[in-house]
């Protein structure tokens, strides 16, 4: 999941869809890809589905926390902040995600996307927990890993047309029982703020002071929303998110690891080697290599 994200200028993150001019990301992900075994917080403007296919997970959706077990899955509404985790024990969880982008309605302005607009806004439920135990949920979670199947036939292309028609199922089912949020989601914007600062400018030297100012609050009232909202401190996003970048450039590109470390705001290569290794419990050299054996065997 991490080593497709990138940054955009107006929002938090974007997807490296798999397929050109569908805007559908779905793939199988596992914690242990993650520093710590924890993804970075982040948020996006696609709606997002999950199924846990083995083991569990802990699941963080604008700061309120579920532990979604095997079998159970989640529904993440569109710009919330979101990410998976395993607590102290570090078990592993291996699940599926479809994230769907709006754009999937097409340009033109119609009754569906303002139907869209007012099913998967921020005036509606932040996430929706998944289980076999309810009929129409158990629906959503058979039509999760059939996309998933549909999307990675072996042996022929993807339907792009039936690719469509079961994403906007997906939307469709949920949609109908989302209920109204009550809570203000003002706040939330200034947190959205202030990780998109630190996504824009991670290859830069970054102070709290600046963190905090483009959230137009406070340095303790930033900490206080990052704590509640991220689960770390504005400067331990910082460092893992450079960390998720720069695990993504160890794998996709053949820069130096000084090149590496600069590129992800760094003071030195020496310096990022300390911290990569502290953090993942292997240097970046090897990290490399071990990454690049698993993608050819």
């Amino acid at each position: 999941m991490t080593k497709n994200l990138e940054v955009f200028s107006d929002l938090s993150e974007r997807l490296d869809y798999n397929l050109p001019d569908i805007p559908l990301y779905v793939r199988k992900g596992s914690l242990h890809q993650f520093n710590n075994y924890a993804a970075v917080a982040h948020w996006h403007v696609d709606v997002e589905f999950i199924y846990v296919q083995k083991g569990s997970m802990e699941f963080s959706v604008n700061g309120s926390i579920t532990r979604l077990h095997q079998g159970e899955g989640i529904f993440v509404n569109s710009q919330r902040l979101h990410f998976g985790y395993s607590l102290a024990d570090h078990n592993d969880c291996v699940f599926l995600v479809v994230v769907i982008h709006p754009s999937i309605l097409g340009e033109k302005t119609s009754f569906i996307q303002t139907y869209w607009t007012e099913k998967f806004s921020l005036t509606m439920a932040d996430f929706l927990v998944l289980t076999e135990k309810v009929a129409w949920q158990q629906s959503i979670l058979e039509s999760i890993q059939d996309i998933y199947r549909e999307m990675h036939t072996e042996h022929t292309q993807p339907n792009p047309l039936r690719l469509v028609s079961q994403a906007l199922s997906l939307c469709a089912s949920i949609g109908e029982h989302l209920q109204p949020n009550f809570e203000q989601p003002g706040v939330l914007t200034h947190v959205q703020d202030m990780t998109r600062f630190i996504h824009q400018n991670y290859d830069q030297k970054i102070t709290l002071d600046e963190i905090a100012s483009a959230g137009a609050v406070c340095r303790s009232r930033c900490c206080t929303l990052f704590n509640k909202y991220v689960g770390q401190t504005p400067n331990n996003y910082v460092t893992q998110y450079r960390l998720q970048k720069s695990c993504e450039m160890l794998k996709e590109t053949r820069r130096s690891i000084s090149e590496i470390a600069l590129a992800c705001g760094f003071q030195s290569s020496s310096y990022f080697s300390s911290i990569f290794r502290k953090q993942m419990g292997i240097v970046p050299q090897n990290y490399r290599k071990q990454v690049t054996s698993n993608d050819s065997s």
